[in-house]
């Protein structure tokens, strides 16, 4: 069973279709095997969560059957058995995979976050991998001469500072090509909403969209919404997972979980990110280079990180507590090879946190301690725009203004109001309970 949106225009004709398409839609999602709310949710799922690549091949092939076929994945798209989607579409009967894309981190996600990657050649299928994080974020006119399909299989993170969604959003308005996306789950829960909407000003590849930060949604509905608000122009086909629920963890999917990319190698790194990620923008880490990125956070100017974490415990923030480490840092990120002090976030309950709460706190703790020497990254000589990285994350310049005066309980109550106006509005373009 599958899921459409047409390429939108202004006609009223093409309007009405469009409209008629969601009602069809919706009236389809009916048939998805849904359990009774008072069963466990075990009984609920019995046999895990079924991804869309299983679901293509084993009743919606005709989507592809007959037809060149271009795929963006990597890594983390591959079936319950760990058989890559590569693979598998590349036997599929009748389909002809005739050329993979590559979002940020590579086809097989081992390159380091920024890196720019060239084009190759698959060395299992002999497939020609094109990059859309080298000289180009989509493809060309000629990357897709033998291409009729394009079919995106990539795992999210549910954040949208996450490169990948937006890949695929700039991919299928630019390519003028029909796009099926390949559901997957919001490892962080597909019913948790958090964070501001993105003001357009600040559009960037870790955000193009007017969404919140923590958006609940899968990369599908994602896409649904964007076409159904006219926000994108593009056809998209979505082949939803079966047995999934809104309110699951990944853990509780079924699935066998892979990094999706090379530094969120925990379930705890991926709930806190779409807050800790805010420190990329700043000269504190992040975590990179450690043990424990998204999960630690330091400085070497931290004259005092037992009481900076004292202090942070003091605000009994929800499912969260703050400790103290040290690291050394590897080579090639911020204090590389220096042992810093830094401090772990540890989550004590994962239905009661809320990270981009954790993240704007731990700004203002960071701020509040060393209001000298901590500081917002400001663009390299040679960047393509003049907007800190800071901003770019946060889709607004607001946050550095709260952080800075320290206004951030203003803020947050702004940005919860956010996330409720975008919880309000995605409703109409949900695939799953």
């Amino acid at each position: 069973m599958v899921s459409t949106l047409s390429r939108l225009d202004m006609t009223r004709p093409c309007l009405a279709r469009h409209v008629r398409g969601i009602a069809a839609a919706c009236a389809a999602l009916v048939l998805l095997p849904l359990a009774p709310a008072t069963r466990p949710l075990a009984a609920q799922t019995r046999g895990g969560v079924i991804p869309g690549i299983e679901v293509l091949l084993s009743d919606s092939l005709h989507l592809v059957r007959g037809k060149r076929v271009g795929l963006i994945t990597n890594h983390s798209g591959r079936d319950r058995q760990g058989t890559s989607s590569i693979d598998l579409l590349f036997k599929a009967p009748g389909v002809s995979l005739t050329a993979l894309f590559g979002p940020e981190h590579g086809i097989r996600g081992a390159a380091r976050a920024g890196e720019k990657i060239a084009n190759s050649v698959d060395g299992k299928t002999g497939v020609k991998v094109y990059s859309l994080y080298g000289t180009v974020e989509t493809p060309t006119p000629e990357m897709l001469d033998e291409v009729d399909v394009l079919v995106y299989d990539i795992q999210d993170v549910g954040a949208r500072v996450y490169t990948y969604p937006w890949t695929l959003a700039l991919t299928a308005a630019a390519a003028g090509k029909p796009i099926i996306v390949l559901d997957r789950p919001n490892p962080i829960r597909a019913d948790r909403f958090e964070g501001n909407i993105l003001d357009l000003r600040f559009r960037s590849l870790v955000g193009q969209h007017a969404v919140a930060l923590r958006y609940g949604l899968t990369v599908g509905e994602l896409m649904r919404f964007l076409v159904g608000t006219r926000a994108l122009t593009a056809t998209v086909t979505v082949v939803p997972m079966k047995h999934y629920r809104r309110a699951m963890w990944f853990d509780e999917t079924g699935l066998p979980r892979v990094n999706p990319s090379p530094n969120l190698r925990t379930p705890d790194a991926e709930l806190l990110y779409p807050g800790t990620v805010f420190f990329e923008g700043t000269n504190a880490t992040e975590g990179r280079g450690t043990d424990a990125p998204f999960q630690l956070i330091g400085a070497d100017y931290l004259t005092d990180h037992v009481a900076l974490a004292g202090r942070l415990n003091a605000l009994k923030l929800g499912g969260v507590r703050f400790d103290t480490a040290t690291r050394t840092i590897a080579p090639g990120y911020k204090f590389a090879g220096k042992t810093i002090p830094m401090i772990k976030v540890v989550v004590t309950d994962r239905n009661a946190v809320r990270p981009v709460e954790v993240g704007v706190r731990l700004l203002r703790a960071f701020r509040a301690a060393h209001p000298t020497e901590f500081a917002w990254r400001e663009p390299t000589v040679n960047a393509p725009t003049r907007v800190r990285g800071i901003d770019r994350l946060a889709g607004t310049d607001a946050l550095t203004k709260a952080v800075d005066d320290g206004t951030i309980e203003l803020l947050l109550r702004q940005w919860n109001a956010d996330a409720m106006k975008f919880e309000a509005s995605v409703k109409p373009y949900l695939l799953y309970r």
